[in-house]
């Protein structure tokens, strides 16, 4: 099974050819492509990449639009939507495989890169919720099939919320989900540079306004400052 990895990128030139060495580093012989979508209009991030064989687009700023214009143009059976700042554990491609053939949908566990024992105790708390039953989230690298993505019309294209969104969609489908319990580590830098309650805080408020039917667009004003 062929994994298509996309990966929505916003001003992520310092860190692109990192993600793509380790890509290169845990595939272990799997077949997989890499499909870079660039939400500035003058592909800034895509300008960096040094592999040749990497597809690259631009298109609209925001992961929904990024994400579904990317896989329009995967080619594999299994697409991996991927942030910039996650990186796989090893033989991924090969686990992804292996679950997609027993689920059509399924998410990796999360674990957050830092020294904070209360950054390690909120990946501690992520991974717990959703083992009792919660939704992942976008940083624990969702994958699907792709017939079954297509299917359920991609991700809503909404400015924010969209993996629990999509996620929404699986569920409501009937489909189960395999949530493995490998990780994958994310990057913990919004929680250093914006403070690590602020950030906690602001995500939980913004999850408990979406659950009780506020407009992405009014959450994405209020999470990014902006009117």
């Amino acid at each position: 099974m062929t994994v298509s990895v996309i990966v929505p990128v916003l001003g992520e030139g310092q860190e692109i050819n990192a993600l793509l060495g380790h890509l290169r580093h845990i595939a272990q012989g799997a077949p997989y492509e890499v499909i870079v979508v660039d939400g500035a209009p003058e592909g800034s991030t895509i300008r960096w990449i040094e592999d040749p064989e990497v597809k690259t687009l631009v298109a609209s700023p925001g992961r929904a639009s990024q994400m579904n214009a990317g896989a329009a143009l995967a080619r594999g059976q299994a697409l991996l939507f991927l942030h910039a700042d996650t990186r796989l554990p090893p033989r991924a491609f090969e686990l992804i495989a292996k679950a997609l053939r027993e689920q059509p949908a399924g998410a990796f566990s999360l674990e957050l890169e830092s020294p904070s024992p209360m950054v390690r105790f909120i990946a501690f708390t992520a991974r717990l919720r959703v083992a009792l039953g919660g939704a992942p989230y976008g940083d624990q690298a969702l994958f699907l099939r792709r017939d079954f993505f297509f299917r359920l019309g991609g991700y809503p294209e909404i400015p924010l919320m969209e993996d629990v969104a999509l996620v929404k969609l699986i569920r409501r489908s009937g489909a189960g989900m395999k949530v493995l319990a490998q990780r994958v580590r994310s990057s913990a830098r919004r929680y250093h540079t914006q403070g690590v309650l602020r950030t906690t805080f602001k995500n939980k408020l913004i999850r408990a306004l979406y659950a009780l039917g506020v407009s992405p667009q009014r959450l994405w004003r209020l999470y990014y400052g902006r009117r």
